[in-house]
């Protein structure tokens, strides 16, 4: 399982990375992997005031569909347009091409109440039983 140390993460199993006052939002490989093959990701409309663990995108696999919630608050400025063609790319790159969407951020403080690669770690390791 591929968990990048540099990334904030959620119970739900969203990432984050904070780049200063934006925030750059994915799944983790864990997630991609739980979901498997990715057909079709419904992102968030640019512009939309989010709340953290609010739901703010969907994910479709041939399974299911899966929703993806907010990280932080703030403001979806920017979404990852290449998945509405190629939406594989979230199972192939999660961490790098697959990203979903980027948000201004509220408030830097809400990143604290998320977890380090090492709590998340032992987070998947609790729902594997």
């Amino acid at each position: 399982m591929n968990v990048q140390p540099d990334l904030k993460y959620t119970k739900t199993h969203e990432w984050i990375k904070n780049e200063g006052k934006v925030g750059v939002v994915g799944i983790s490989d864990y997630a991609q992997k739980e979901i498997s093959d990715i057909a079709y990701v419904e992102l968030p409309e640019v512009g939309r005031q989010i709340k953290a663990e609010e739901s703010v995108c969907v994910i479709e696999s041939v399974k299911a569909a899966f929703d993806i919630y907010a990280p932080a608050s703030g403001k979806i400025i920017d979404v990852n347009n290449e998945l509405e063609t190629d939406p594989a790319l979230v199972n192939n790159d999660p961490y790098g091409g697959g990203w979903l969407f980027k948000v201004e951020l509220s408030s830097l403080d809400e990143l604290n109440a998320l977890m380090d690669v090492s709590a998340y770690e032992q987070h998947i390791k609790e729902a594997a039983h």
